[in-house]
This record gives structure tokens, C-alpha cells and sequence, in this order.
């Protein structure tokens, strides 16, 4: 899972990158002079993945991981209102976007428009992505209506993309973002490719000073949701010990760092779960989507898994937990076999058995 983050200058989407990465990047004034990208992994926080290290003890316990990269640059581009082909690319490889808004007065770094208004910038985003779409969208509705008039040797698959994208054109000229239309699988693999921006789920994040800035921002469209962060204090106190981190941040009233609410709401938007993989070896933590069948955990682990699936062996998170081991989860009949199809739940433990 890798999300981009973006915002408006002087908004403060450095500090929010620090503060979820712990990368401790240099934060300037009024962005890059040209476009760069600066990735960094994290681990995800998930304390299953704790209990089950303690019960089996193994060499290795793997969490799973979620990659943000802060493009240094996008600002300028935005507040110019062009977009290059450069981020344009860079943001169709995003599962992801996350949007930095400022919510904080410094004397010292003016907002650039005069005023701090998060509901503002909010809009400015919003309308550039939608109108950079909305390029993207009447070139391909171009092409489509010339291919099918001189008839290319494609001309059935054209047909059937036509109607897609008149549905798109019209959304984007009634500024809706693209998240909020619902497609068919058929559909979702048409687009791909095409880079849409406002397709993106999009990860608001609220980024506030020490004091909470009054704003009534909420999820406004379909895949979408907001988090609030206090960007600068979490980004110093990123740098902190867990244990001294975390009195810190009771002491700022914030029950909960932004790194976690972050994740959480970005596998919310990706709808994405996790199941775990158990042993003396290695515990480890595995990111699928949600619905993902037996077989589809497999081919995460490895495409020869996949290949030569027989079954799965599966128990629950919370039975193996209440029962204790996989004996004990085998012994009571809660440690089932799976076939290919079977749908994985979130907190699954999982063992495949394959030929080869």
C-alpha cells in the first residue's frame, strides 16, 4: 500500500510525512523547485501481531507495511494550477492520496492566500484534480468517438467504454470526484491506466497547531475520510522513544498518534484487511484485500503457494487466542480446512498446504 501525500504550499505536508515515518526529511519554505519523491515505509501497528510473537516465540516477526511519499514539488504545480506529465504519473502509482490541509496560524510562515481556511484549500484541491480529470476524460472521449467513427479493428470495446466515460465527463463538470460513482469490476479494469486522480480514495488529513483550529471539514464524498494531526508536535515527538512519546502525547491531549488513525482509516478506504502466518520461524502479518479468498492469500505469500494450492489450514485470531495453540484450536475442531474459494476474515491465521 503505498499513498502519496499532497498539499497546498506551506501546508505543512513535510512535517505530516515526518510525523508518520519518522523520517525527519528538512521542512522549507514554499516547497521544492522541482519535483521529487521521498518514500519511506512503516510498520503497521497492530497489537495481534504482538500476542501472537509472544505465543510462538519465533525468530522473526514481520508486520505489515504501508509506504507514504511526501512529493516535494506537487505544491508548486498545484498552486500554479498545472500539472506536469511527471506528477501525473507519479500519482497514478498511488493506491492512495492523502491531502494536507492547514489548520494553523505561524506568524513567522504566512499562509500564502492571507488567511488560514482548511474548507478553502479543501476546495482548491478538489477543483484541480477535477479539472486535470476532466482534461484526461475529454481526450479519451475524443479518441473513442474518432475510433468508432472510422471504425477501428477494436470498435466493440470502444463502443463500450463511450458510455463509461460520458458517465465520468458528466460527474467531473457537476464537480463530483470520480470515488463517487459506483462501477462494475469490468469497468474498474477499463480505467486502469488512465491515472485518474479524484478515483483515488483520498485520506483528508487536518494538520492543526497546538491549538485545535476551529473547522467543520468532514468526509465529503465516497471513499473518503478525514483525520485531524497535530503535524508538528507528532513530528518531534516522532523522534522520542515509544514510552516518552507517549506521555508526551497525553500531556497534548492526543489520545491517539496520528500514524495509527491514518492506517486505520487508509485500509478503511482500500478496503484491505489483514491474516497472519505462524511458527517458530516467523510471525507475520499479510495485507490482502477484504473478500480475498483462500487462494488469494496464498499467491501474497508466494505465486508458487498459489500455484499449487491444495488447502488452508485456518483458525480464527480470537480462538486460537482463547484456546491457547494450535493443538488445542485442532483438538476442539476450530482449525478448519479451506478450499480455494473460501473467503478469508480479518485476523485469519493461515497455513496452505501445496504440492511442488
Amino acid at each position: 500500500m503505498q499513498i502519496g501525500i499532497i498539499g497546498l504550499p506551506l501546508s505543512g505536508k513535510t512535517t505530516i510525512f515526518n510525523a508518520l515515518t519518522r523520517a525527519g526529511r528538512p521542512t522549507g519554505v514554499g516547497g521544492a523547485a522541482k519535483l521529487e519523491v521521498f518514500t519511506a515505509a512503516v510498520n503497521v501497528p497492530d497489537p495481534r501481531v504482538d500476542t501472537l510473537s509472544k505465543m510462538f516465540n519465533p525468530r522473526k516477526t514481520i508486520y505489515a507495511q504501508v509506504r507514504y511519499s511526501d512529493i516535494s514539488g506537487s505544491e508548486r504545480e498545484i498552486s500554479a494550477q498545472g500539472f506536469s506529465g511527471q506528477l501525473l504519473n507519479t500519482l497514478a502509482t498511488m493506491d492512495a492520496l492523502a491531502l494536507v490541509l492547514r489548520a494553523f496560524d505561524d506568524d513567522t510562515v504566512p499562509h500564502p492566500d492571507g488567511s488560514v481556511d482548511p474548507e478553502r484549500d479543501l476546495r482548491k484541491l478538489e477543483s484541480e484534480f477535477i479539472l486535470t480529470d476532466l482534461v484526461t476524460v475529454e481526450r479519451r472521449l475524443e479518441k473513442l468517438q474518432e475510433g468508432i467513427k472510422k471504425g477501428a479493428r477494436d470498435r466493440d470495446l470502444l463502443q463500450r467504454e463511450l458510455p463509461l466515460f460520458e458517465q465520468i465527463k458528466a460527474a467531473l463538470e457537476a464537480e463530483r470526484p470520480v470515488r463517487e460513482l459506483d462501477f462494475t469490476d469490468e469497468q474498474v479494469r477499463a480505467l486502469r491506466g488512465y491515472g485518474l486522480i479524484t478515483l483515488k480514495p483520498a485520506l483528508i488529513i487536518v494538520n492543526e497547531g497546538e491549538t485545535p483550529w476551529p473547522t467543520s471539514i468532514t468526509s465529503p464524498h465516497k471513499r473518503t475520510d478525514v483525520v485531524k494531526m497535530k503535524g508538528k508536535i507528532e513530528a518531534e515527538l516522532a523522534e522520542l522513544p515509544a514510552d516518552e512519546a507517549a506521555a508526551y502525547l497525553a500531556d497534548f491531549g492526543i489520545d491517539e498518534p496520528g500514524l495509527i488513525k491514518a492506517i486505520r482509516s487508509s485500509y478503511k478506504l482500500l478496503g484491505l484487511q489483514s491474516f497472519f502466518t505462524v511458527g517458530e520461524d516467523e510471525v507475520r502479518a499479510w495485507t490482502v484485500r477484504a473478500g480475498a479468498t483462500a487462494l488469494e492469500c496464498a499467491g501474497a505469500v508466494h505465486t508458487d503457494i498459489m500455484k499449487g494450492f491444495i488447502r488452508a489450514e485456518t483458525v480464527s485470531y480470537d480462538d486460537l487466542t482463547r484456546l491457547g495453540s494450535l493443538a488445542a484450536a485442532r483438538d476442539k475442531g476450530r482449525l478448519r480446512l479451506e478450499g480455494k474459494e473460501y473467503v478469508a476474515h480479518d485476523g485469519d491465521i493461515m497455513h496452505f498446504r501445496h504440492s511442488g
